[in-house]
């Protein structure tokens, strides 16, 4: 059973950085995708930064320049969040993709007050 715990998240001040954090139970490199979502409230769950095979990046727009996703070990992947804004705020979720099925955590709030 493919487990992911995020941790880090925390209230923190405009303009200032964050890092979160998500344990996989197996390297993230067995799975065809791993993502950041952020959920807000009242919004949909949006995609904020993943890695793809071989070891891509890819961000929104809205994050690109600020964010940064990395792993510094197999089985942990972390997003690196500097200059944030309150419109970052929400509940950061961490995503894995194994062909057909798709694993969960239970998510981390961020909350950037202005």
């Amino acid at each position: 059973q493919v487990q992911l715990v995020e941790s880090g998240g925390g209230l923190v001040q405009a303009g200032g950085s964050l890092r979160i954090s998500c344990a996989v139970s197996e390297s993230v490199f067995n799975f065809n995708r791993v993502d950041w979502y952020r959920q807000a409230p009242g919004k949909e769950r949006e995609l904020v930064a993943g890695v793809r095979p071989g070891g891509t990046r890819i961000y929104d727009d809205f994050v690109k320049d600020r964010f940064t996703c990395s792993t510094e070990n197999a089985n942990t992947m972390f997003l690196q969040m500097n200059n944030l804004k309150p419109e970052d705020s929400g509940v950061y979720y961490c995503n894995a993709v194994l062909l057909s099925r798709s694993y969960w955590g239970q998510g981390t709030q961020v909350t950037v007050s202005s």
